[in-house]
């Protein structure tokens, strides 16, 4: 009897569950959704982690690492599956900022703003400033002997002008309607790139090799944009290979705010002596050179060999948190595993195709986490790095990617990378969110992140349209790029649209349409 009823309820449940599966429609899919991305949300729980715990996220730094394992084991804990590091490389060395204070000690003393660049040597003490002001090799070779054990600038004053018009902005009516008129964008051709001269670029390499043979405290720049404290702060340079060469010497690089920086230069131009001091502490870390993306899964069911990625970059610059760039990205993609883990408890409703997230690293230095997964899986790379041969099997199976990576603000639509058979279905998949402002379709590409790894190869990879809030113009590769500048609502507005496009990516009878190429499979 015991059996009877267990066997009694066992098809009960199975014949609650079928009928639910036949029933739920779109709507109740995407209400589901919501409910999860939104009432629910812990995206910004995990983006207060990500920036606040784990901090910067420099690729091959101890940073990093830490925050790589946190994602992996975090995955894991929400539900997904095969939640692994995928090693890539070789990257280079990796580098951690251990200490950093910088001051004026004459004509009188201020502590200054000022960050390193990533990959400088450490350096310790106090000189006088010296403006390295040389437009051809002649002026150059006067300043041999001159530079060691001091402070060289290396760029004039520039100009601030007060900000009268707001930094931050979303999109207006007229900013998107641009975009959604946006033509069938043309192909970039290859080929020679022009831009600079011969002579430019020897004074340039002489320069690096003079600084680097005669070794000075710090050569000073300043940032092309921000003010009021702001400094864009990135990796530093060398006359020849990379700063992340094991064994290579790196000129210690300091980035100072325009404000200090423009002070210094008018006392010089004063004939003023100007002296500082500087602590600038930092180490070389994993010398074999191997960096890893962060991978887990939702498995499939009857489509389970096929595969529906979504991803942003995990990395960051070292002067902030990278909060907006990309933390908020990295957020939301993991807040899409979240959802789709929930909205598959709450229904009952299972993937048809597998869903996979990556987190890319090395993203800040050419896209090489995602060009890497991507020559791992899917292609077979050519003569350079940059190019492909041909396409593994495992390429077919992709039915699309979906990445964000422009900061914080809300998404207002798809950037179509151009193929236009994608049009129709996300322009109804976009109709449950125009309420919540994404309604806007263009065939514009979209550049500069990990999707171009993935359009590269003949596989569907989209960028979405976001407000450009003050991400360009305060935040990007900036050291105020912290939590406080990130938007609660923007992004459970992105979590839960992103989670949708996911799902029914999945769920769909077809792959996304493709754009027509010329790489054969091998």
């Amino acid at each position: 009897m015991k059996q009877f009823f267990s066997l009694f309820v066992f098809v009960c449940l199975s014949l609650t569950l079928t009928a639910q599966n036949a029933t739920t429609t779109d709507k109740d899919i995407a209400d589901v959704i919501k409910k999860h991305g939104l009432e629910n949300s812990q995206v910004m729980d995990i983006a207060s982690y990500i920036t606040d715990v784990l901090g910067q996220r420099l690729t091959g730094s101890t940073g990093l690492k830490n925050a790589n394992n946190w994602a992996k084991n975090k995955l894991t804990d929400m539900g997904m599956k095969n939640s692994h590091l995928q090693q890539w490389g070789p990257f280079g060395r990796g580098w951690d900022m251990t200490h950093f204070e910088m001051h004026a000690e004459s004509p009188t003393y201020w502590p200054i703003i000022a960050y390193p660049k990533a990959w400088s040597s450490s350096s310790k003490g106090s000189g006088e400033v010296i403006y390295l002001n040389a437009t051809n090799l002649d002026e150059l070779n006067k300043f041999k002997g001159k530079l060691s054990g001091k402070f060289v600038m290396i760029e004039d004053i520039r100009e601030v002008n007060e900000a009268f018009e707001p930094t931050a902005k979303r999109h207006d009516a007229e900013s998107l309607l641009n975009l959604a008129n946006a033509t069938q964008p043309v192909p970039r051709q290859g080929g020679r790139r022009f831009g600079g001269n011969a002579s430019a670029a020897e004074l340039r390499a002489a320069t690096w090799k003079l600084l680097e043979s005669e070794k000075p405290l710090a050569v000073l720049d300043r940032s092309r944009k921000g003010d009021l404290g702001t400094v864009f702060v990135s990796g530093a340079r060398t006359a020849e290979g990379s700063a992340r060469d094991n064994g290579k010497y790196v000129a210690p690089q300091i980035t100072v705010a325009i404000e200090h920086y423009n002070r210094i230069f008018r006392m010089l131009e004063k004939g003023l002596p100007v002296t500082l001091s500087v602590d600038n502490q930092s180490k070389y870390t994993n010398p074999n050179g191997m960096e890893n993306n962060v991978i887990a899964e939702i498995p499939g069911t009857d489509l389970k060999d096929e595969v529906v990625m979504f991803g942003a970059h995990y990395d960051s610059w070292h002067a902030g948190t990278g909060a907006t760039d990309n933390g908020s990205g990295s957020a939301v993609m993991m807040e899409v595993a979240r959802i789709l883990i929930e909205t598959i408890k709450e229904t009952g409703i299972k993937p048809r195709r597998t869903l996979r997230i990556g987190l890319w690293s090395g993203e800040e230095q050419g896209l090489h986490g995602s060009r890497n997964y991507v020559a791992q899986n899917f292609a077979n790379p050519g003569e350079s790095s940059r190019s492909i041969a041909s396409l593994k099997q495992a390429q077919k199976k992709v039915s699309g990617y979906f990445n964000m990576d422009n900061g914080t603000g809300k998404l207002r639509g798809v950037y179509l990378q151009g193929n236009q058979g994608v049009s129709p279905i996300f322009r109804e998949w976009l109709k449950p969110f125009h309420d919540m402002g994404a309604s806007t379709l263009s065939l514009s590409n979209t550049g500069g992140t990990d999707h171009l790894a993935f359009d590269a190869v003949g596989i569907p990879g989209f960028q979405f349209i976001q407000e450009p809030i003050s991400y360009s113009t305060k935040t990007h590769h900036s050291n105020m790029d912290n939590f406080d500048h990130l938007v609660a609502d923007d992004l459970k507005q992105a979590a839960t649209i992103i989670a949708y496009f996911v799902w029914q990516t999945s769920q769909r009878d077809e792959k996304l349409p493709r754009k027509e190429t010329n790489l054969k499979y091998n």
